[in-house]
């Protein structure tokens, strides 16, 4: 794919963007904070990472050694994993944990932790997702494997008359690809497609970190508790899958809820490549909010349940999302474009289902 060929060039509501960029800038220039992160985010970062290695800290000194007082730690350790990636993997990779450039290039490797590689993820996530949000061929994150349809201008088969049913297991799997194949397969990919990953390290320092990372991984999270752990080795892998499926349905049900609802559009490029809006008033085509009054859920999952200011304001710490979700309300409706949300996460969830299933036909 070559994303030169892909233009957001239309000019009608320009002004949307320039007006709502003028209000956010406002906000923070009026009440003296920053855009980067603050304690609130400090403080999530230990709660998370603690929530991640305390109970693996607890099992391996023995503190916690019954079966189901395990099998639960490592399914905590996925809960705090997916916190991790929401809540401080997620601001550090978009440059907006802090205004340190350091501090965000030591908090973005926080990723390896889950299992994947910031460079990477930062091209799936940063470039294709946030530069083209739910445009075929461009947005990986509407291209997952074959037996689920996140698009209409896929093909159809006919097991995907049944995806409303069995994708909530493949959700699962999000990160057990990552720690496996996934990164691998991408970075082979992007080696082919030209994509510049990095500025310092070429296509096989990368190869060479990855794998580095992969052996680091398994050892600590799965040759560590095989050797210190009062079980078989194959029960071991069964907690690591049980946390790495905790984790990865947390994930995607967060990220897809956001983007395959039925509001949510799919619009292609012309024959010239044009789109047919510019980039801003795309992303509310083709993104929506929930759970906006949900403030726990929303400090949890590191504030993206306000993925249209997100997608607008990637480079704005997640802290200050619900904060200016009312001025992106107000603008978008003061141009008259959408601004999708639902009242909360389980009417997000149905949502998703029902498109999952309108995918699934003809």
């Amino acid at each position: 794919m070559d994303q030169s060929t892909i233009r957001f060039t239309a000019q009608e509501k320009k002004e949307f963007i320039i007006e709502l960029r003028e209000k956010v800038a406002d906000y923070f220039r009026v009440n003296k904070i920053s855009e980067y992160g603050n304690f609130v985010l400090l403080f999530k970062t230990v709660f998370m990472l603690t929530l991640y290695f305390a109970p693996y800290a607890l099992m391996l000194i023995g503190i916690i050694n019954s079966f189901l007082g395990v099998l639960l730690s490592w399914i905590l350790m996925g809960l705090g994993m997916a916190g991790v990636g929401m809540g401080v993997m997620h601001d550090a990779n978009h440059r907006s944990f802090s205004k340190k450039k350091a501090v965000n290039k030591w908090m973005e490797n926080t990723l390896y932790l889950l299992g994947g590689s910031p460079f990477t993820w930062q091209h799936q996530h940063n470039t294709l997702h946030h530069g083209y949000t739910n445009v075929d061929g461009y947005d990986e994150d509407i291209d997952p494997a074959a037996l689920l349809r996140f698009s209409p201008h896929k093909p159809l088969l006919k097991i995907h008359k049944f995806q409303y049913i069995y994708a909530w297991f493949f959700y699962g799997l999000m990160t057990l690809l990552w720690v496996t194949t996934k990164d691998f397969k991408q970075l082979n990919r992007y080696k082919n497609e030209k994509v510049p990953l990095s500025n310092k390290l070429s296509y096989k320092q990368l190869f060479a970190s990855l794998v580095i990372s992969k052996v680091i991984y398994y050892v600590v999270f799965m040759i560590v508790p095989i050797l210190i752990l009062p079980f078989a080795w194959y029960w071991i892998v069964v907690f690591f899958i049980a946390m790495h499926f905790t984790c990865g349905f947390i994930l995607t049900i967060i990220f897809q809820t956001a983007h395959v609802v039925p509001t949510s559009k799919y619009p292609l490029p012309d024959e010239n490549g044009t789109m047919e809006n510019n980039w801003a008033v795309h992303q509310l085509y083709t993104t929506s909010d929930f759970a906006p009054k949900s403030r726990f859920f929303s400090w949890f999952i590191g504030g993206l349940n306000h993925q249209v200011e997100h997608h607008l304001f990637p480079n704005i710490s997640h802290i200050h999302y619900r904060k200016i979700s009312t001025i992106v309300k107000e603008i978008a409706h003061k141009y008259d474009l959408p601004y999708h949300v639902q009242p909360g996460f389980l009417k997000a969830l149905i949502e998703h289902g029902r498109m999952l299933k309108q995918l699934g036909r003809a």
